[in-house]
């Protein structure tokens, strides 16, 4: 039985009828929540084996194992797991024997489609907001897991540590076809860099393009790659790709030198040039606040962002962001970051950090609350902007120069932003039983398939 608690609660007799319980974490929200999920288990069932898999489960090891986990999975985790479940069907092991599987696989899998029966119906999940045209209902599936760049901040690298697996075309397209079947009007492809694989990735929605010519998609890809494959940018918009989203994390170059991104402030300019001559849409995603960011380099990035007509492109929560330095991270590798940095926190998961100017870190706090009020009052993107750049300048001492809104018009985007590297936001960190956590449990008995 899986249990997606992001939209289901928890049933407790299944928890309690368990031989294995096994939490998904794909992020540190997700690890966050499950922190506080994982007691709950226990208490329902101390005699289940406890596992948790994905992508944050072997970077926060030490801290899961302290909660009571006994099997961690990381990576191309499906062997591990299945394999862990076949040993407790055989009764080879009991709830709280140690863990025989990989911690980390990163074997070739022959991937099979996804199974979601059980799971809630796709159209109660996020969906896409079309300004002046409605919304869509979205599908999700990924060509690709890993990633073969090493970006110091990022969370794959500690795991994939440069490799990147191809899921089969013919596996991608069925969990298309399944979806789409029943309502998905949108693809949103989770691969860490669609671009990663350009043969495969252009292959691929090649097929997707001619069965499915009215279904609109969209991917995520690095600015190296859309500027180093921009010839291929007018394919994306022809396919129906209505938006890419790209992780351009800072516009100084010596933030991007320091989070070895692989691209250069000049690199983004161009790149956001070339969409706007193909009439193709960019969302930039950001992390403004860093142990080097200055006021006056927060305002760079504000003006950039505005001089580039984006500021409907990006989520005003982006502009909030801080930078999140978790056990395993690249960052630690830095001469001098262990003099920036505090005690590893176990609780939030992070090394944490402080800015050498406090307004700094109150700025990211004022941020953070504007977007979140924003949201509530379902406020315009340039109307959160605009807040949001008058508290900046008020930060840095200056008078905000008054902003013309852009004639541009809205762009398409997910209702439900989670974004893998960012802090839960108090909406989201909620106590367990009284509202849903952002984690997906699968239970299963000594006999019961879950997967």
């Amino acid at each position: 039985m899986c249990l997606d608690l992001s939209r289901q609660p928890l049933n407790g007799t299944a928890v309690r009828e368990a031989g294995l319980l096994a939490i998904y974490l794909p992020m540190h929200t997700a690890t966050r929540l499950a922190s506080r999920l994982i007691p709950t288990l226990r208490g329902l069932n101390p005699a289940a084996h406890l596992c948790c898999y994905g992508l944050y489960a072997p970077m926060n090891e030490k801290y899961l194992r302290s909660l009571g986990i006994q099997t961690v999975l990381g990576g191309e985790f499906e062997g591990g797991l299945l394999h862990l479940a076949d040993r407790i069907a055989r009764g080879a092991v009991n709830g709280h024997a140690g863990q025989s599987e990989p911690r980390i696989s990163l074997e070739r899998l022959a991937f099979e489609v996804p199974d979601r029966h059980g799971l809630p119906a796709i159209d109660g999940y996020a969906h896409l907001v079309v300004p002046e045209d409605g919304y869509r209902i979205v599908g999700s599936t990924e060509a690709s897991r890993g990633c073969k760049h090493l970006c110091r901040h990022c969370p794959i690298v500690p795991v994939y540590n440069g490799v990147f697996r191809i899921v089969q075309r013919d596996v991608v397209m069925e969990d298309v076809r399944r979806q789409v079947a029943v309502g998905a009007q949108h693809i949103s492809f989770g691969d860490p860099d669609f671009f990663n694989g350009i043969r495969h990735a252009l292959d691929l929605i090649g097929y997707f393009h001619r069965e499915f010519p009215r279904i609109t998609y969209d991917v995520t890809i690095k600015i190296e790659h859309l500027r180093n494959h921009q010839q291929h940018l007018p394919t994306l918009r022809d396919t129906g790709c209505l938006f890419v989203t790209s992780a351009v994390e800072s516009v100084d170059d010596r933030v991007l030198r320091v989070l070895d991104k692989g691209h250069t402030r000049a690199d983004f300019l161009h790149v956001a040039t070339a969409f706007r001559a193909l009439k193709l849409t960019l969302q930039p995603t950001f992390v403004p606040f860093t142990p080097w960011t200055t006021a006056e380099s927060y305002l760079d990035l504000l003006r950039t962002i505005y001089d580039q007509a984006l500021v409907e492109n990006v989520a005003p929560i982006q502009l909030g962001i801080r930078l999140l330095i978790p056990e395993g991270s690249r960052m630690l590798e830095l001469q001098g970051i262990r003099e920036t940095i505090g005690t590893f926190d176990a609780e939030a998961l992070v090394y944490p950090w402080r800015n050498a100017e406090p307004k700094l870190d109150a700025l990211s706090e004022a941020v953070q609350a504007i977007a979140a009020d924003a949201d509530r009052r379902k406020d315009s993107r340039f109307a959160a902007f605009t807040r949001i750049w008058e508290a900046a300048h008020a930060t840095a001492g200056l008078v905000a120069p008054k902003l013309q809104e852009p004639r541009a018009a809205r762009v398409p985007f997910l209702s439900e932003p989670w974004y893998c590297c960012a802090e839960p936001t108090k909406d989201q960190f909620v106590s367990i039983g009284e509202a849903k956590p952002k984690a997906a449990v699968a239970s299963g008995s000594a006999a019961t398939d879950f997967v």
